[in-house]
């Protein structure tokens, strides 16, 4: 279905403010200038127990100036919507490029900021694909359908309490700069999630299950059944949470592991998502989240995973969470190689860091969460793609003969060069002679990244592959948030060392 920019944001003066901010800039002797103009909209739903639990409904709106002068970078944001107000702020942004020079030049640094160059994009406009904008649904649909899914599964036998939340963003920006690329875009994403809890009354011991379905870069229409088998999933979580319940402990040792695609991609978002944005290998990230293993001497040379492992990053995939038509710096979404047959082969990429390394043309990884946040590097959708004529998960399991399924995310920890980490799950089944036989609780799965992704021994086909991903990546100082997307097909690794996470927890 086709869509227009939303109307109120069109309605602003958006080249105005741009036209006065640049033309301040370029007076100002600025060697760079771009303006971004942007209005996020989010809402969220809580219901406990089928009962409305809390609400909110906020938009964010203003406007962002930043320059390259004197080769160092000056950034500065405004909510008035004036063009006094717009040529002002881009005389702040050059004033603390000038402060910058000087604190630089100070600390008896040469280093000046250049950006690799881009094609100019003039008067762009790209929306991302959806049917139903939520928020053209009336608020009682939502509360409603949150309500109903959430009585299916409080009417379930052994599910004491059940927690409903949905969330959806309508994000519009318009950028523009000196070299004459003008975009407008408007992206929409929700994220709807149930988790039933059971408590046994008598040992007072407890456990819980999350639905398994994705955020996405779709509208309404994911709610309606035919993108994701909703009936399904609700039907099902009561008799595999009561099954959890009652499932034994997992013995601690080394298992094949066949992860399900609902688990694997936040095992890439971790230790590859991170690991191959280029500013964190060359330790610009190194004081809040920590550095990368896959250092930039490495490129080209790093034997990362198996000879099956093909790992790409890519701003255009239909329904990503970070997919886009165009980055905060202007440039234009792109899709590229990160791992190529086991081995490390590109980065993620803003401009100044293309420049700077001389890789060339920036990928298009340039991202601010605010009007009154600075663009940095950000994640794309990284994804493990699949093998073309791979097996069915079904398949997979079968060629198993003592293992362990592993379904849904849950909690991790991972390193500051990620590299070492310890991934749980939502759901475990046991694997004996290829066959499933019941779960196991109290699991998770050890290794280094390098020593996993080296134990691929099978990647399913592309009926296996699932868009998964979350709204809440985080990085730089002052924080900032992503949301962003990791597909992948089920996939089967061998001898992972498995905890029981009980014992060690000294429980």
């Amino acid at each position: 279905m086709a869509h227009s920019i939303d109307e109120a944001f069109a309605a602003l003066p958006l080249g105005a403010l741009a036209d006065a901010a640049l033309a301040r800039a370029r007076a100002l002797g600025a060697e760079h200038a771009d303006f971004r103009l942007e209005r996020i909209r989010s809402a969220d739903r809580r219901l406990r127990d089928a009962r409305a639990a809390g609400s909110s409904d906020t938009v964010d709106l203003g406007y962002a100036v930043r320059v390259v002068h004197g080769g160092a970078w000056g950034f500065a944001s405004g909510v008035d919507l004036s063009m006094d107000a717009a040529a002002r702020v881009a005389g702040q942004a050059v004033a603390m490029a000038r402060l910058s020079a000087k604190v630089i030049a100070a600390a008896g640094s040469d280093e000046r900021v250049e950006l690799a160059d881009e094609p100019a994009h003039p008067d762009r406009t790209w929306i991302s694909a959806y049917e139903v904008n939520p928020f053209d649904v009336p608020e009682e649909e939502k509360a409603g359908l949150l309500a109903e899914w959430s009585g299916r599964l409080l009417a379930a036998k052994g599910v004491a309490h059940v927690d409903a939340t949905l969330r959806t963003v309508q994000e519009n920006k318009f950028y523009a700069d000196t070299a004459g690329t003008v975009t407008t875009q408007q992206r929409i994403r929700l994220h709807p999630q149930l988790t039933a809890v059971a408590v046994d009354a008598d040992s007072g011991e407890f456990d819980s299950m999350r639905t398994i379905a994705p955020p996405v870069g779709r509208g309404w229409e994911y709610l309606g059944g035919e993108v994701w088998d909703w009936d399904a999933e609700l039907e099902r979580m009561p008799e595999l949470l009561a099954e959890k319940m009652r499932a034994p402990s997992v013995e601690a040792g080394r298992y094949d592991l066949v992860v399900d695609p609902s688990n694997l991609w936040l095992t890439i978002h971790e230790s590859i998502g991170h690991a191959t944005e280029l500013d964190r290998a060359l330790g610009y990230e190194a004081a809040y989240a920590g550095t990368s293993f896959a250092t930039f001497d490495r490129l080209g040379t790093l034997e990362y995973g198996s000879g099956i492992m093909n790992v790409t990053g890519d701003r255009t995939a239909e329904h990503g969470l970070a997919t886009i038509g165009y980055d905060d710096e202007g440039v234009a979404a792109q899709s590229w190689d990160l791992v190529r047959e086991g081995r490390l082969v590109g980065y993620q990429l803003d401009r100044r860091i293309a420049k700077l390394t001389g890789l060339g043309r920036s990928n298009g990884c340039a991202f601010a969460d605010s009007p009154g946040h600075v663009p940095v590097q950000r994640m794309a959708n990284v994804s493990l793609q699949p093998a073309p004529a791979g097996p069915s998960t079904g398949e997979l399991i079968a060629g198993v003969e003592h293992g362990i399924y592993v379904v849904g995310d849950r909690s991790w920890s991972i390193d500051m060069q990620r590299y070492n980490f310890q991934f749980t799950g939502q759901r475990f089944f046991r694997i004996e002679h290829g066959r499933l036989a019941g779960q196991l609780r109290d699991v998770a799965y050890q290794a280094t990244t390098t020593d996993f992704w080296g134990s691929m021994a099978a990647v399913g086909g592309p009926d296996t592959y699932v868009l998964g991903g979350a709204f809440n990546c985080g990085k730089a100082q002052p924080g900032q948030i992503a949301a962003v997307s990791h597909g992948c097909p089920s996939a089967l690794f061998t001898g992972v060392n498995i905890l029981n996470t009980t014992q060690e927890a000294g429980r």
